[in-house]
Order: C-alpha cells, then structure tokens, then sequence
C-alpha cells in the first residue's frame, strides 16, 4: 500500500507522516505552496530528506485566488477560507495521489486545534467536497474520528494510531520528544488570519482588483493607503524599497525624496492630480526631510518633481488600509 501524506513541514503533518512511516507504509509527501502561508526555510524539504522519501511540490495557483475572492463555506475570523482552503488541498492531494498510485491520503489535521476546519462535521465535508470521502487518515486523532478505508481494510493498525485533540500542543511536543524529532518553532503561519493583512486583502476585493502573483506581493510590502481609486504603497526599508521597484509594472508611478533617505512609494490605478499630490507628501513624511521637500515621481518614460510638505500623521490616517 501506498500513502500520500499532505506534509507542511510543521510539528502535526511530521508527526503524522512518523506515525506512518512507523507501520512500515510506502509513503510519498506532498507540498503545496500556498501564497498566504509564510515557510521561508523549507521545513518540508528537511523533513522528507530526513524520512528518505519523495516529495512532490505544487504551486497554488489562480484557481486558488478566485476560491479566495467567493469562497463557498466563507471566511473565518479574518480572510481565511480555511475549509474551502482544506477542500483545495485535498483535490490536489487526490490528483497526485491517482497520478502516483497512492491508497490513500494522510494528514496531520487534529481535531479542535482549529476552530473553523478541524471539527468533526467540517473535516467530513471537506473530504466529501474534494471527492475522497474515507479515504483521508489523520494519524494523530485518528482513534476518535471514524473508522477510514486504509484502517477497514487492514492497511493501517488503527490501535497505534493517537487520540489528540484540543488546541494544546503538549501532547504532540511531547511526542516529538520521545521520537527525537526536530521541528520547527511555530512562526508565521497564516497571513490571512492577522487582521492587517486580512484588511489589505479585503480592500482589494471591495475595489475589483485582482489577486496575482504581483498583487499578492505587494500586499506583503509595506504601508498601505487608499486615495479614491489609487492604491498607495510606502516600502519600509532598503529590502522593501528594491522589491517595490522589482513589482512595479510601466503603468505604476513610483516616487522618491530628493537629497534625503527615502522609501520607495508606488502608486497604482487613477493617477489624478489630487492623488500624485498625495503620494508626494506621504513619500516626503516616511523620507528623513523635516519640511518642504522635493519629490520624484515617474512611470517608464516620464518624469516629473513636486515641492511638498510632509503630511502629518493625522492626515493620512483615514486612508490606512
């Protein structure tokens, strides 16, 4: 038998793929890469390098995005679609597992550790939604859910499968301790659950932007402000700076203070008079100029500056997205 194991590279999913491993099952990992879920190290990576097995990876990509724009069962306490998310990663998870000829599906979901997509009538809709009802085994709570096909039919012992559950992680640091597992510190996780974030991306939605790759970059970087129809952003420092230069695209102004440290501010859609002038001073007042200052401000062809005084930070206020 053959198993396909969802493994974000986060303490759950390697837990589950040991629990796995441990029963002597032929196992594959898959990575999806989700545009909002932060992993800069690879922890996925690491840990199927340690198991010695495969990994596949895939890209979230716009099918993605327009799950995100109307998602079908809603967002959570932010713009986290987070059973829709779930039903994604299990279509995807069923397509490589058809295509490898893997069993079954295994995950490191536990039961109540997340109040929106982990109870017992969310995880059997979103295994029904993707098509591979039964056919989805969560090692860790595993004992208090319904019995799977892969445990039915004996591929599985289900007597050395778990019975965690709740938001606490004890139980699972301390198994990792006993299996002397490395994993990751939590960090990151999710972005469309922090409300900065959810706001930058439902100012998006309410304004009929669209979700691309650039987009969602962009919403990574920076301070964000809304000026009628035009997006503003002001990069935070030097990184953040050459990364709005790399996004922009020939019909963006970006602009800069003369003569003085300055951030990068690039202004995206209506490009009126009213919100050049704007940009201008929000760039002077995240620049190192006290008083009046020159600003530039160009696209792929024109240039142009603008004598401004900074705004104050009660005037921007309103327009912080």
């Amino acid at each position: 038998m053959k198993a396909l194991v969802l493994l974000s590279g986060g303490l759950d999913s390697i837990l589950a793929l040991k629990l796995i491993l441990e029963q002597g099952i032929d196992s594959v990992a898959l990575y999806l890469q989700l545009p909002f879920v932060v992993d800069n190290e690879d922890h996925a990576g690491a840990t199927a390098r340690r198991f010695g097995i495969p990994l596949v990876r895939l890209v979230a990509g716009d099918e993605y995005m327009r799950i995100l724009s109307n998602p079908k069962y809603g967002y959570g306490s932010g713009m986290n679609p987070c059973i829709d998310c779930h039903i994604y990663m299990l279509r995807k998870a069923r397509m490589v597992a058809e295509a490898l000829g893997a069993h079954f599906i295994v995950t490191g979901d536990v039961l109540g550790e997340r109040p929106m997509s982990q109870y017992r009538r969310a995880l059997a809709l979103e295994e029904r939604e993707a098509g591979v009802a039964g056919k989805v085994l969560r090692p860790l709570s595993a004992r208090l859910l319904p019995e799977t096909v892969p445990e039915r039919e004996g591929w599985v012992d289900r007597t050395r499968l778990l019975a965690i559950s709740g938001k606490s992680r004890r139980p699972q640091i301390a198994l990792a301790k006993r299996y002397n597992l490395e994993y990751p510190t939590p960090s990151g996780g999710c972005l469309l659950t922090y409300r900065e974030f959810a706001a930058r991306v439902r100012d998006m939605l309410a304004h009929n932007e669209p979700l691309t790759k650039n987009t969602v970059k962009l919403l990574k970087l920076g301070r964000h402000f809304r000026f009628g129809h035009s997006k503003i952003i002001v990069g935070r420092n030097r990184g953040e700076n050459e990364m709005l230069m790399q996004l922009r695209t020939p019909d963006d102004y970006t602009f800069e203070v003369l003569g003085y440290g300055s951030p990068v501010t690039l202004l995206r859609g209506a490009k009126s008079r009213d919100a050049v002038v704007f940009a201008s001073r929000l760039t002077a007042r995240y620049s190192d100029a006290d008083t009046e200052a020159v600003v530039e401000y160009r696209d792929g062809s024109l240039i142009e500056r603008l004598t401004v005084t900074p705004l104050s930070e009660s005037d921007i206020a309103r327009f912080r997205v």
